[in-house]
């Protein structure tokens, strides 16, 4: 029989790929003889795509172009975004702005400095070297001030982890290849990490790790946390863990629901669903019931053992995490809960 291979999913472009891009044709119309329609950038690993350039407008002394962006089969919340650039004479070299729906630094540990527009460096570099050849082309000097903006940007933000990482007003303007690599896990991992460098840096010495929204919620609200100290570790609790052994802070919470942390406890350091399973035969050998063996869910096992089962297994999850931190100096806990938000289980080191 033959066999149907998964269809290729479709890359697409990053906020920072799509500012450069329309660096480039503001630039254009700013030293050169109108705007383009087209423009094609180097990105760093030396690809060279095209962008269409959209909505292009000029006043005394400043030119301004949108780029589209197109994250390709990636579920971005940008996807779809207007980048805007406006480019106008500067002095001292490449001067980068804010404007409506980029946010601002509020608070360290992030890669930009407090109180600078949220432009990751790879981006400035890609727009800097832009600024350097069309200078170049052109005869021009290289001074220019370069504002940023994104159509609905600070609505959009709200969707992000921006908020909790203090960057205030909108989104980011990140990338440091240029591509956008469809469902790829490492931009949520790496979100995590900037988490975990923004408590350190803040000096937030408790923070916590959830696997969802619900618990979250609950979480939060027992320990009365703030919002920069709750790291969207969703699935990855392998990603947290091996960050937070490397960069400690004093004290750490998981919480979740019964099945993704009976999968915790089992061993697993990745809970989603298609790549972990329980193990109900490891299960009920924990918990010390047979029954167990013939179950489908945790949810199903947990109302058949009750609190026996649940007890056991964040203590079960509270070694494995404490194994994955080695002897980093994070001292642990394990909140379970129900699907209401209910707290049913605690293990404390």
């Amino acid at each position: 029989m033959e066999t149907k291979s998964a269809p290729q999913l479709r890359r697409g472009w990053t906020t920072g790929a799509c500012a450069t891009a329309a660096v480039k044709a503001a630039l254009i119309a700013l030293w050169g003889d109108g705007f383009p329609d087209v423009v094609s950038i180097t990105l760093p690993k030396g690809e060279t795509p095209d962008f269409d350039v959209v909505n292009t407008q000029h006043g005394t002394g400043w030119f301004e172009a949108g780029i589209i962006k197109d994250a390709g089969d990636d579920p971005d919340v940008t996807h779809g975004a207007e980048v805007r650039v406006r480019v106008c004479a500067s002095s001292g070299g490449v001067v980068f702005k804010a404007g409506e729906g980029v946010g601002i630094v509020t608070k360290p540990g992030l890669p930009i400095t407090v109180g600078e527009p949220a432009i990751n460096p790879k981006p400035r570099e890609m727009m800097q070297a832009v600024v350097a050849e069309m200078a170049e082309r052109f005869g021009q000097a290289a001074d220019v001030e370069i504002t940023i903006s994104i159509v609905n940007g600070a609505a959009l933000a709200l969707k992000t982890w921006n908020p909790r990482l203090g960057i205030k007003g909108g989104l980011s303007v990140l990338g440091t290849t240029g591509v956008v690599r469809p469902f790829s896990c490492s931009a949520w991992i790496a979100s995590i990490h900037r988490g975990v460098d923004v408590a350190r840096a803040t000096d937030t010495k408790h923070v916590a790790g959830c696997t969802g929204a619900t618990s979250e919620a609950s979480v939060q609200a027992h320990y009365g946390l703030p919002d920069h100290a709750m790291l969207d570790m969703g699935d990855f609790a392998g990603g947290l863990l091996k960050y937070l052994r490397r960069h400690p802070v004093a004290r750490l919470t998981i919480g979740g629901g019964i099945g993704k942390i009976t999968k915790l406890a089992q061993g697993a350091v990745d809970l989603h669903s298609g790549r972990s399973q329980v193990d109900f035969d490891g299960l009920a050998t924990l918990v010390g019931d047979a029954r167990l063996k013939q179950v489908n869910t945790a949810l199903e096992a947990y109302e058949i053992a009750g609190d026996k089962m649940v007890c056991k297994v964040a203590k079960g999850a509270l070694g494995a995490v404490r194994t994955l931190l080695r002897d980093a100096e994070v001292s642990v806990d394990i909140i379970i809960i129900d699907r209401a938000g209910n707290i049913i289980a605690k293990a404390t080191e």
